[in-house]
């Protein structure tokens, strides 16, 4: 797969990434929910922190996060540059550019939302607004797509330590950068043996040996 390729695949995540947040953003006030099915719902919310709502504590606790964020993907975009210009599996490049578009997708949230737009709660946000919500570098990652496959469950009282309590599966509430991550991730472990086969320079000379 050549860098072109990866480039093209990167630039589409970032686009139906991009445009499905900004949409979310001056459509929906922060909590409004939609119901498409029963199992499948968009849901706005806004992530401070990392996944599962996970926060870095302290007054830097952001931008120490936003910051690690690019060095990630600064990273991952030299692994990318060098799998392909190693030839590795087409498997490998489309897991990494994927993973990359998702990294990049949530920084632009990270880096830039903050400062253009106002605030979603309570009413629609505003982009490019005179009165933004955040600063650089604090700017909130939208999540906007909820699951709810088993919803409000009763587990057994006979079921270890949540015996008894209501579950929601799955809870989790993401975007679609999250979504490229997540199967730029298991293109690597299912396809693991295809990802990481090398394969043969065709401008190697072919040995004669046994």
């Amino acid at each position: 797969m050549s860098l072109r390729n990866a480039y093209l695949l990167i630039f589409l995540v970032l686009i139906v990434d991009q445009f499905s947040k900004i949409y979310i953003k001056t459509n929906f006030v922060h909590g409004d929910e939609v119901r498409v099915f029963d199992w499948f719902r968009i849901l706005f919310i806004e992530n401070e922190g990392m996944a599962w709502g996970t926060k870095i504590p302290g007054t830097y606790g952001k931008l120490i996060l936003t910051i690690f964020r690019l060095f990630a993907v600064i990273g991952i975009g030299w692994w990318l540059w060098k799998s392909v210009k190693e030839n590795s599996s087409r498997y490998l490049i489309v897991a990494i550019a994927l993973i990359f578009a998702g990294a990049l997708g949530n920084i632009i949230d990270s880096v830039f939302y903050g400062v253009l737009f106002s605030s979603s709660h309570g009413q629609l946000a505003e982009l490019m607004s005179p009165q933004p919500y955040g600063t650089w570098f604090h700017g909130k990652v939208v999540d906007m797509l909820y699951f709810p496959i088993i919803e409000d469950y009763a587990l057994p009282s006979w079921f270890p330590i949540w015996g008894g309590k209501h579950i929601t599966f799955f809870n989790a509430i993401f975007n679609i950068a999250d979504t490229a991550i997540s199967i730029g991730v298991g293109i690597l472990i299912v396809f693991n043996k295809r990802a990481f086969h090398k394969k043969e320079d065709p401008t190697m000379p072919i040995s004669d040996e046994i």
